[in-house]
This record gives structure tokens, sequence and C-alpha cells, in this order.
């Protein structure tokens, strides 16, 4: 009996030196990157620049794959079920990793148990905007108007449970208001009904609608971040304007299936950081609108504690507005 015991710890201490090894000598094979989203958007764009960097830093090709379906489940369920070799990695955001946890009632996988984070890339936020002819032009006066006709208002986003729709969710919730919601097939479709004045505002990203407030066909109220976003300068973020707490921000960071090597995930979160030091990836990101995180918010610790915040946060006004998907 004994006999077996040592030889079962010999092997057992075989196979940890064998994947210790695999772990060092990695990567030794091109890495996927599934994006769970369409191609050609801000977030694609970033991601596609983040490989492109990653490919020359890890002497090993990085393919970006777009696997759509199920509002980014699809993509992030893939990946949360692939092995925990570091050669499948997700390009998940605030949806895939957020409020998908919220809005399905049968999600495909744990966000916070099913994967291992590897480091948080960029942020774009949202900016509230309202028809040209809305008499506010700040915060304070938009949230008196608002308060004072909330039941005749409308706002507008690109869809039940996207990022325009829940960013004005988590206003409303702020603001104690409730508001009649129209959805659209796309935040494109619900700025062409606000510029034409009928809808009172949006809560879109300041990339889309840069261009239409930059023609003032639309009043830019507040940006919805930490701080002003740098192609808006001459707008105030809500905190500025006195309103605390409201930060609705499409943020995408890097993530691998649980039990990945801590070898493989310190190698990749290095990969990542020297592309987000690229000054090409910075100069593209600046004109997109998209903001990379600063130093200290880029270590897998960190994405691990946002990412637990950011459920925690989203749960409450995701509920109240009663919207869920099967």
């Amino acid at each position: 009996m004994r006999l077996w015991v040592r030889l079962l710890a010999v092997l057992l201490g075989l196979v940890a030196w064998a994947a210790g090894a695999a772990a060092q000598d990695w990567p030794t094979q091109p890495i996927t990157m599934v994006a769970p989203f369409g191609a050609g958007g801000p977030t694609d764009v970033v991601g596609r620049l983040i490989a492109d960097h990653m490919s020359s830093t890890l002497g090993q090709q990085v393919v970006v794959e777009n696997v759509t379906g199920a509002g980014g489940m699809t993509g992030a369920a893939r990946v949360a079920q692939a092995p925990a070799d570091g050669y499948e990695i997700l390009l998940g955001t605030v949806g895939t990793q957020v409020y998908n946890q919220t809005l399905f009632k049968h999600p495909q996988y744990n966000a916070r148990t099913d994967f291992a984070s590897v480091a948080l890339i960029a942020e774009q936020p949202l900016v509230l905007i309202a028809r040209p002819d809305l008499p506010a032009d700040t915060l304070p006066e938009f949230v008196s108007y608002l308060q004072a006709n909330a039941g005749d208002m409308a706002f507008g986003s690109g869809g039940s449970g996207s990022a325009t729709h829940l960013g004005c969710v988590l206003l409303n919730a702020a603001l104690k208001v409730r508001v009649q919601h129209i959805p659209y097939r796309g935040a494109a479709f619900a700025m062409q009904d606000l510029t034409g004045g009928r809808l009172d505002y949006l809560c879109d990203s300041v990339t889309s609608a840069m261009p239409q407030i930059q023609a003032h066909a639309v009043k830019a109220i507040a940006v919805l971040a930490r701080n002003r976003s740098p192609v808006l300068p001459g707008v105030p973020t809500a905190d500025e304007q006195g309103l605390r707490g409201v930060e609705a921000t499409n943020w995408v960071g890097l993530f691998v299936p649980k039990g990945t090597p801590l070898t493989v995930i310190r190698r990749l979160n290095e990969a990542t950081i020297a592309a987000m030091n690229s000054p090409a990836l910075i100069d593209r990101a600046r004109t997109m609108g998209t903001d990379l995180v600063s130093p200290d918010r880029r270590s897998p610790e960190y994405l691990d504690r946002f990412v637990a915040s950011e459920i925690e946060k989203w749960a409450e006004p995701i509920r109240a507005s009663g919207v869920s998907v099967d």
C-alpha cells in the first residue's frame, strides 16, 4: 500500500512538473483572441491593435476571431469552457462580464468564477445628450426639467439591455425618476429621432455622439465617467456637476479560463501592457474617444476587484428596469 502511495505521489509530481515546464515555454503555438461582438466597432479595433502588438511581444500570432450571439454570451462561454492553457483568450466587455450576469435568467457562465483576469485595457464613456430644443444646458437644469416632466418624456437606446439603455437606466435610478424607454434596432436610429426632436435624451458613447455634438444637432449635457473625455474636453462630467456615482462606460479587458497557470497570465498581462504603451495604440485610442486605463488599473488583481464591483453596481438598476432575457 505504501509503495502505491509513493508511486502516486511521484506520478503527481511529474504531472505538476510537466505542466510547469509547459507554462514556462508558453506560447508555442498561435493564440486565439475571441471577440464576442461584430467586427469593425471601436472595441474590435482596440482588440486588433492589442493583438497585433502582442504577436510581436510573444513571438506567436494572436488571431482575433469574432464570435457573436446572445449579447456576447456565445463567445464568452466558449472561452470559459476552453482548456486553461492560455491559447484561447477573451476580449471581454462590460456586457459579457457584467450586464449578462443579471440580464440573463440562466447565464451560460459565472463571470467571477469561470474566468481569470488578465488586464483591464480601456474604457469608452457614455455621454448624456438631449434634443436640441430641450430647455436645459447643464446637468442641474436637465435634472430639474426631468423631475418636473418625467411622465411626458422619453429616452431612447440601441436596444433593451444595451449599454445605451442601461446607462440611462443608471442615471434615472440615481435621479429616482421613471421615464418611458423607446428601444431601437441600434443607437444610430435612436440618434436620428433625437436630432429630430422625437426623443428627449439618449446615453450614447462619445464616439457615436461626437459628430452630432460638434454639429450642434444635439446638446451634450454630461459625460458619464470619472474624467472628461479627451475628444469632448468642453463637456463636464456628471460628478463635476454635482451628481455623484453615475459612471457608465463601455470597458474592455482580457480574460482566460479559470485555472490558467499564473506564469501564462503574467506573460499575457506584460504583453498587454506593452501594447497599451505603444504610441500607435495610444494615438488611435485617443482619436476614437477611448481612454486607455491608467497604469495602477492594469493588474489582474485590479480587474478581479473591478468586475466584482461592476456586477454589484449594475445588478439593482438592471433588475429595477424589468429587462431580462430567457
